[in-house]
């Protein structure tokens, strides 16, 4: 089946055969990616994948932003030496990887290491749905940042950078190996608001990246 981009249909008996199992297990496992917002089932209308208007897009970053500095701030005084060297080893990887797919899952752990120490298990369910039903959008924006493929879409305007995210993992590093909670929190929002910036900026020309262009509605 690939990698269906958002809005496509869902075929349960093509992907029954395709995995060589009856429709059961196929709509139990749909109806599991609905509870975490990747599939949308309609009645007389089957499973699609779950995409997002630009509107759409824009709450989830601002929800982002809003909870993921609350779920630092319960985590960052509990972490160990050990996660600081987890952060490093992460941000040594994602600094030599030119795998989109891997930069994004390092960015992805890179994160939830900051708040593995966190005492907020709703929070964190929250920030983990976000991040689900967002990542098709990231990770289109992302092959076009790591290719250097974007072309100014209006003049005096420049093309996103790949590796502007690695000195913001930096930024953030340095401010909770020091305990500074607020200045990492700062650090945080900068770096989940720039990527809803660039992504918001850019939606139109992601269509070929593994999502749809944003639509207005």
């Amino acid at each position: 089946m690939g990698r269906p981009p958002p809005g496509a249909r869902i075929k349960q008996d093509e992907l029954a055969d395709e995995l060589s199992t009856s429709r059961i297990p196929v709509r139990d496992a749909l109806r599991i990616l609905e509870a975490r917002g990747l599939v949308t089932m309609r009645a007389n209308a089957g499973a699609r994948v779950t995409s997002l208007t630009r509107r759409d897009l824009e709450v989830s970053y601002e929800i982002r932003e809003r909870i993921e500095p609350l779920l630092l701030a319960d985590s960052v005084p509990h972490l160990t030496e050990a996660d600081l060297a987890d952060l490093r080893d992460v941000m040594e990887r994602n600094e030599q990887t030119a795998d989109i797919d891997e930069a994004i899952a390092l960015g992805r752990e890179f994160h939830w290491i900051t708040y593995r120490r966190h005492s907020t298990p709703l929070l964190a369910q929250i920030v983990e749905r976000v991040w689900d039903t967002t990542q098709s959008y990231r990770r289109a924006y992302m092959k076009l940042a790591m290719s250097g493929a974007a072309a100014s879409p209006t003049p005096g305007t420049k093309s996103p950078s790949g590796r502007t995210h690695d000195l913001e993992h930096q930024l953030l590093y340095d401010a909770i190996a020091k305990r500074e909670v607020e200045t990492a929190q700062a650090a945080l929002v900068m770096h989940i608001r720039r990527t809803r910036t660039s992504l918001l900026r850019y939606g139109h020309m992601i269509g070929d990246g593994g999502a749809i262009p944003l639509t207005a509605e």
